[in-house]
């Protein structure tokens, strides 16, 4: 067994006895040896064969490397350096840092006409689960890679006992991780590797891997993918009453879980997502607006708390309900199996793998079912239907949205009659929440599908030449949205008024341990000086008498009944509805969440204790005389002991097989770019309020809550989860404010490392400047 030591020690001693990789030709000194005798150490680098060709002069120090840490990027190494004219200052450049004269300076042959590089480690350190985490780039640039900087960045996760991975170069570096394990006798690797020219692949450096905690036994760990896996392949059987030959899941089509309550929610957060929207109400409201019945179905499956769409499901709902068995089979498999091919298209499955409403491009976008087996009578029928189905969704006098926003009025005066009620705890929050699921959440998914058709209807006026880009921006800058008004209000209500009317409002919307604004006001804004966010005018919309003539044209060829007033009427409608509506229904959530967190610290509990619990209890509580305490306390054991196995498992944002549980590309996304402007500024995370201005915002996703962040004048918007029709895709096209929504795990942890980045939504281009 190889005993780890310094960079040049562990990769000389290894060079020996590795198989799997070339380790370059390689020499080491101390600093001593240095300054003791510069000239005698340089003749002899001299004498070695491979000197006269550019080297790479990089630091071994001591300190760095070791196991109880590995100093990563604190010390320098220099590229393309020529022995004998700028050796010298190289040598000078990497120990400057160093403490010890025993510290070391390692040189060797710079690898050249690299293929592609990056670096692996044999646990994934967040999880400290046992698999294989390789990062890569094809241009070969090991920097960028460490660094996050590479343009063609990939990752790969490989579980390390599964079958070798199908691309030969991820499993070659396999199968390298797993003999450096066995030289090493160790499990916890950090590996640096390159491609050459002809394919070899070369060892450059290997460390040990720094976890925090007791890395996952792989024993326990298996039996927990075989679980997933097995379930993930029922979902590829054809089941009786779902059309469909199989499906997939995703973390982001549809209802997407991803960007409302996170790739991994606590158990609260996930129950009160099922209890409010994917168990039952997203498929009744659903086949109300005119789609199949999918009542019995639902939507959101969960692995070992994971949280994914049943794509199948998800598009099974998208079928008219006039449509017969026989082409809604085959229109599900059309569905599912482009977005198998197209995986990138994960988040935007509405505007680009469905056809779910009608719009005046339908008839030639549908033209491409033809390539798949369906004919001409198949497309029309389809047109028919949807043109049918969105006629009763958008009409001015019986449109299905008017309904849905009566019923927004009736759940604030029951929210209000509650409120004036000498009832207890555990009523309040159970009528809270039941109300919220009839009165608010019911009609907010109807709303939202009225938002998503206008959004549809107005992109497709786009594409036909009748609107332009800046027609759609002034359009959605003139929007008088719920955000719009907050923004606007900031500015001109006193702190008691403004958190009054947006004080229920939380960045994490189903998160117990997310703050109200009237939580934690002094986290989200700033009230002695104001936060000097004002709404950007981007020009007032209006239509010339030429477009609204061919506009009328275009609805009365293509059988939409609205004339052009009730035509826009309905656009604005919808757009501002979905907005308005998820604030309302937000207020009963966000009060049901505190009250619970109130009567559970009533009772003992933390409001990290509580976040482990199932809303269940609240039902359960209301119908029996069980012992609250002991109920809550059952259910917080079995939340955490659920969690602790998600945070133990990695699995792609798309799952299309069983194979993907144990070995995945994360896949590049295609991320929304919003507006057609462009900004440059210095990356900060959310949680720095004090520099927000004029920098590019990250945030994990497009949440609601996070409204709070237009209040300050930020420069830009980069969130890593979210839709092209997502809440803050809808508010930064108001606030005509350059956004990049849903820029996929990858590219936003990359982004994100930046000191300064450039947005240019005009030509879909993000560009780190430093």
């Amino acid at each position: 067994m190889i005993a780890f030591g310094t960079k040049a020690e562990t990769l000389e001693r290894v060079a020996a006895l590795v198989k799997g990789a070339v380790v370059l030709p390689l020499r080491h000194f101390t600093v001593s040896e240095w300054r003791g005798g510069a000239g005698r150490v340089t003749a002899a680098l001299r004498a070695l064969p491979w000197t006269g060709r550019p080297l790479i002069v990089r630091s071994s120090c001591r300190a760095e490397d070791g196991m109880a840490g590995s100093l990563a990027g604190h010390f320098v190494s220099v590229p393309n350096v020529i022995l004998a004219s700028d050796f010298d200052d190289a040598v000078a450049r990497v120990i400057a840092a160093f403490e010890s004269g025993e510290d070391q300076v390692l040189v060797q042959p710079m690898l050249e006409a690299v293929t592609a590089s990056g670096v692996a480690f044999s646990r994934d350190p967040n999880t400290r689960a046992p698999y294989v985490v390789i990062n890569h780039e094809d241009r070969g640039d090991t920097a960028a890679v460490t660094g996050g900087r590479g343009a063609g960045l990939a990752t790969h996760v490989h579980w390390k006992e599964a079958p070798p991975p199908s691309d030969p170069r991820i499993a070659a570096v396999v199968r390298l991780v797993r003999e450096l394990e066995t030289l090493l006798g160790h499990d916890s690797l950090d590996v640096e590797f390159a491609f050459g020219p002809d394919g070899t692949l070369y060892l450059l450096q290997v460390r040990p891997l720094v976890l925090r905690g007791e890395p996952v036994p792989i024993a326990s760990h298996r039996a927990l993918l075989e679980r997933v896996a097995q379930r993930v392949a029922l979902g590829m059987r054809p089941d009786p009453f779902i059309h469909g030959r199989r499906t997939v899941y995703g973390v982001m089509p549809d209802w997407n879980p991803a960007e409302i309550i996170g790739v991994r929610p606590r158990p609260l957060a996930l129950s009160l997502y099922r209890e409010l929207v994917t168990d039952a109400t997203w498929a009744y409201q659903r086949n109300n607006y005119g789609y199949k019945n999918m009542r019995s179905c639902p939507l959101l499956v969960h692995f070992h708390g994971l949280p994914y769409v049943d794509v199948r499901v998800s598009f099974n709902s998208f079928v008219p309900a006039d449509i017969e068995d026989g082409l809604a089979d085959r229109l599900v498999n059309y569905y599912i199996e482009r977005l198998v091919e197209r995986p990138h298209l994960h988040d935007k499955v509405e505007f680009d793998i469905i056809f779910s409403c009608y719009t005046p491009v339908l008839p030639e976008a549908t033209e491409a079912l033809k390539e798949h087996g369906f004919r001409d009578g198949d497309l029309e029928v389809l047109r028919q239907s949807l043109r049918r189905l969105t006629n009763n969704i958008i009409h001015h006098k019986r449109g299905l949205w008017r309904g849905d926003l009566d019923k927004l009025a009736v759940l604030e005066r029951r929210r209000e009659r509650l409120n004036g009620a000498a009832a207890d705890p555990v009523t309040r929050i159970y009528w809270l929440l039941e109300d919220c699921k009839r009165y608010g959440s019911l009609p907010f998914a109807g709303l939202a599908r009225a938002g998503f058709i206008a959004v549809q209807l107005l992109r497709s006026l786009v594409s036909i030449g009748v609107l332009s880009d800046a027609d759609y921006q002034a359009f959605m800058t003139s929007l008088n949205s719920v955000g719009a008004q907050m923004r606007s209000d900031r500015l001109t209500l006193g702190r008691t008024p403004f958190l009054a009317r947006y004080g229920h409002l939380r960045p994490g919307t189903y998160d117990i341990l997310s703050p109200r604004y009237d939580e934690a006001p002094d986290l989200y804004f700033n009230w002695e000086t104001g936060d000097g966010a004002g709404r950007e005018d981007a020009g007032r919309f209006a239509l010339s008498l030429g477009q609204m003539r061919a506009i009328g044209r275009i609805l009365e060829e293509h059988g939409l009944e609205n004339d052009i007033v009730a035509f826009f009427d309905f656009l604005v409608a919808g757009i501002e509805g979905r907005e308005y509506s998820k604030f309302v229904f937000t207020r009963n959530l966000s009060d049901a969440l505190s009250l619970f967190r109130t009567y559970g610290e009533s009772l003992g509990f933390t409001a990290e204790e509580l976040s482990y619990a199932d809303i269940g209890v609240v039902r359960e509580l209301y119908v029996s005389c069980a012992d609250p305490g002991a109920l809550i306390e059952a259910g917080i054991g079995q939340g955490r002991a659920r969690h602790a196995l998600s945070s133990q498992i990695m699995l792609p944002p798309l799952i299309t097989s069983r194979d993907d549980v144990w070995s995945f590309r994360v896949p590049d996304s295609e991320p929304n770019f919003v507006t057609l402007k462009s900004a440059v500024g210095p990356v900060t995370g959310h949680e720095r309020k004090s520099g927000l201005a004029g920098a590019i915002v990250f945030i994990p996703n497009a949440d609601p809550g996070f409204d709070w962040l237009f209040s300050h004048p930020v420069a830009g918007l980069v969130t890593a989860y979210g839709g092209a029709n997502s809440h803050m895709a809808i508010r930064a096209g108001e606030l005509g404010l350059p956004a990049v929504i849903g820029a996929g795990e990858v590219c936003y942890r990359r982004w994100a490392k930046a000191e300064m980045l450039s947005i240019d939504c005009a030509n879909r281009k993000v560009t780190v400047v430093r």
